[in-house]
């Protein structure tokens, strides 16, 4: 969660697991969308000597439709390739890492970033650009923040690259949800911790102190918009989709102990991501890879489970006489009008005053920001459902609390969108896990890449 260890396939394959996707107008740049897609999830950042890094065997991928047929316009490509400087040694680095092209670093990758337009043009905008080193600690990386900076990269028509480890900014109690759906603050309430607990609880980020390896890009409006204009909030045009995705050779060909394997063939999808939480908590366990194989334009077959979700059904079980309004929707078996328009359309004009995002009638996962909508003045973390336009369903910004939004989302606060007479349970507006993005310990950073810098290995041996 969000997308951490979502599929049983993917999650045996982290070099290519997408953990999180964000895309936002820049706060700082507000000309520009900064789009920020995670892999490699639940980093302990001490987990050396072979510390974590980008696959060599993997094409990265971020993706922006800005027609509305959920297929791209846009594609921007990331390949690696990894250096070994010293072939005599198990270190990651023989002394201090002081810059990208110390001698002392042993392990280097470098990038290449290209850009696929709708015709399938590819335009190199970056060859060989550095990554920095992971964080391994005080005597290794002495200036880290100095490092991390130096790998933040210029490209040209005013677009910026980042790649990179970073702290890992998304904050969940996984602990507690995933031990059957339980909330430490309502924890009494649950159906078996009624007799277990005697009071509420308060949340724990179990993804603090984690890092990921972070792919940053931070693009003109103009140059991700259809046609390069700018654009009223309302105009269909004002609305960009994003996905990433992450895809291995068809065939990889093993040959022992005599080294050099091979991959052929064309690539394979094995991850993607759009919405948070959408193939962790939507999409059944048996259809979660086949998800993860396809293109956003066939998430029609997904529907159904978008339409009634499986945690609508769930939270009045869990908690009984919490959500009786929640459950008799249930068991009137309502479509809900709401969850699709959110998370499969957008929400059309004239739903939400001053707001819309949609991107017609395709049905597709995809992340849709309004560009024209300018970033908040006093950000809310519950974005939407509380009033600020700028925030998640409308792309998604780090510091936005997802699983707050979809727990409140799918308990029934958003249907009043759709049927006025409906009225929300009471606990609706107080679901949350007990955490916020104060419990991120590293923080994040007002300037891009915003995520904040990863934890090191010394002073966090164990997360």
């Amino acid at each position: 969660m969000s997308s951490h260890r979502e599929a049983p396939e993917i999650s045996k394959d982290p070099v290519a697991d997408s953990t999180d996707l964000y895309a936002f107008v820049s706060p700082d740049k507000p000309d520009t969308v900064t789009i920020i897609a995670n892999y490699l999830p639940l980093q302990v950042p001490s987990g050396g000597p072979n510390f974590f890094e980008f696959g060599d065997d993997v094409l990265y991928e971020i993706h922006i439709d800005n027609n509305g047929d959920a297929q791209a316009d846009l594609t921007y490509q990331f390949r690696f390739r990894t250096v070994i400087n010293n072939d005599k040694t198990f270190l990651y680095n023989t002394g201090p890492i002081e810059s990208l092209d110390d001698p002392d670093w042993n392990r280097q990758q470098f990038y290449t970033v290209t850009c696929v337009d709708m015709h399938g043009k590819a335009t190199v905008l970056g060859k060989d650009i550095p990554c920095p080193p992971c964080n391994i600690g005080p005597a290794s990386t002495p200036d880290y923040a100095k490092l991390a900076k130096d790998a933040v990269y210029k490209l040209e028509g005013g677009a910026r690259v980042f790649a990179g480890q970073r702290a890992d900014g998304f904050f969940v109690d996984l602990g507690a949800i995933f031990d059957l759906g339980t909330l430490r603050p309502f924890q009494n309430l649950h159906v078996a911790g009624k007799n277990i607990f005697d009071a509420a609880g308060d949340g724990v980020n179990t993804l603090d102190r984690t890092n990921v390896h972070s792919i940053a890009i931070q693009l003109p409006i103009s140059s991700v918009t259809k046609g390069g204009k700018k654009y009223k909030y309302t105009d269909a045009e004002a609305t960009i989709g994003v996905w990433t995705t992450a895809s291995r050779r068809q065939v990889r060909v093993l040959h022992g102990n005599k080294g050099n394997d091979l991959d052929l063939g064309p690539t394979v999808q094995v991850s993607r991501l759009g919405n948070p939480l959408f193939n962790e908590v939507i999409v059944p366990m048996a259809q979660k890879d086949q998800f993860n194989a396809l293109e956003p334009k066939e998430d029609k077959r997904f529907a159904e489970f978008v339409a009634r979700p499986e945690l609508a059904t769930l939270l009045p079980v869990l908690y009984p006489d919490v959500f009786p309004n929640l459950e008799k929707l249930v068991a009137d078996k309502t479509d809900r009008a709401d969850l699709l328009a959110i998370l499969l359309t957008g929400i059309p004009e004239g739903i939400i005053d001053g707001f819309q995002n949609f991107t017609g009638e395709t049905q597709a996962d995809l992340l849709r920001l309004n560009t024209a909508i300018p970033p908040a003045a006093e950000p809310n973390a519950f974005g939407l459902v509380a009033g600020d336009a700028a925030g998640w369903p409308n792309g998604r910004r780090p510091e936005d609390d997802v699983v707050g939004i979809a727990l409140r989302a799918v308990a029934g606060a958003t249907f009043p969108l759709i049927d006025k007479d409906f009225t929300p349970d009471e606990a609706t507006a107080l679901l949350e896990q007990g955490i916020t993005a104060a419990d991120v310990t590293a923080g994040f950073l007002g300037h891009f890449p915003y995520l904040g810098l990863p934890y090191d290995g010394f002073n966090n041996p164990s997360a």
